[in-house]
């Protein structure tokens, strides 16, 4: 094991000691406030300081009672569920548009200004329209997702067209390129590692975008379960589902970063 090595293990460590240290510090200034070895506790069973003997919501992730009442796992599940399904259609829509954003000026003045300015509209503002188009969860959830998720992959598309040099073009004026061949044989392969990186992005968007969604829809899902367990007054579940909804963020990012370094020929020069 070399040094560098050492230092990606040892170094989150340290950090970790030092948030429990503060984590604790806070559940001493704040009366009730859920303590890390009693959280652990609600997570995977066993007796709390008060004496209480519990199971722990993570000790049987997978029961199922009936649709209401799922284990972690489902809710997690069906969270992605919705997320991918956003995330699809935004990749779907997002990267012809960015592509045609990048090869056409006109195209770019046309949309560009509607782009700036839908862009950084909250996800929570389009909610209660989408529910009362759709009168579904499943359909809000991941149409909210589409609309929040898809201008990073726009973007990042138009910037890869754009990086394009000048000389690639002008071979393809000289070979006479249909626009098909100049875009899946002179740009795509330029815009490849923009494209996966505006993705990238867009599903860390799209994770971020389904909790709040589903503390507000309802039903079944990490979000709701979060703000279930508030209602219960519930404050360990909460930090629970709080550390779960980041370790799977944290897992996605990395999916996505190892896809996009495969596709970066870049990175393999």
């Amino acid at each position: 094991m070399n040094k560098e090595t050492i230092k990606k293990i040892l170094l989150p460590l340290i950090v970790l000691v030092i948030i429990i240290q503060v984590w604790s510090g806070i559940a001493v200034l704040i009366s009730g406030f859920p303590t890390p070895s009693d959280t652990y506790i609600y997570a995977f069973g066993g007796t709390t300081s008060d004496g209480e003997t519990l199971k722990g919501v993570l000790s049987d992730p997978f029961y199922v009672v009936n649709k209401d009442d799922k284990g972690l796992f489902w809710q997690v599940l069906e969270s992605l569920k919705r997320v991918f399904g956003g995330f699809a259609l935004a990749v779907i829509v997002g990267v012809p548009v960015g592509l045609m954003v990048g090869m056409s000026k006109n195209i770019q003045y046309a949309l560009d200004p509607f782009i700036q300015i839908l862009k950084p509209v909250s996800p929570l503002a389009w909610l209660p329209l989408l529910l009362f188009a759709f009168k579904d969860i499943d359909n809000t959830a991941m149409s909210t997702i589409f609309i929040t998720s898809i201008w990073p992959i726009i973007i990042n598309t138009s910037l890869g067209v754009k990086s394009v040099s000048e000389d690639y073009l002008n071979v393809a004026k000289v070979l006479r390129f249909s626009p098909l061949e100049k875009v899946f044989q002179i740009i795509l392969p330029v815009a490849v590692p923009y494209i996966f990186t505006g993705m990238r992005l867009s599903l860390g968007i799209a994770w971020l975008v389904i909790v709040a969604a589903e503390m507000l829809t309802g039903g079944i899902g990490i979000g709701f379960w979060i703000w279930d367990e508030y209602n219960n007054l519930a404050y360990h579940n909460i930090i629970i589902g709080i550390i779960i909804v980041g370790l799977v963020g944290f897992m996605l990012d990395v999916l996505m970063e190892k896809i996009a370094d495969y596709f970066d020929y870049r990175k393999k020069m």
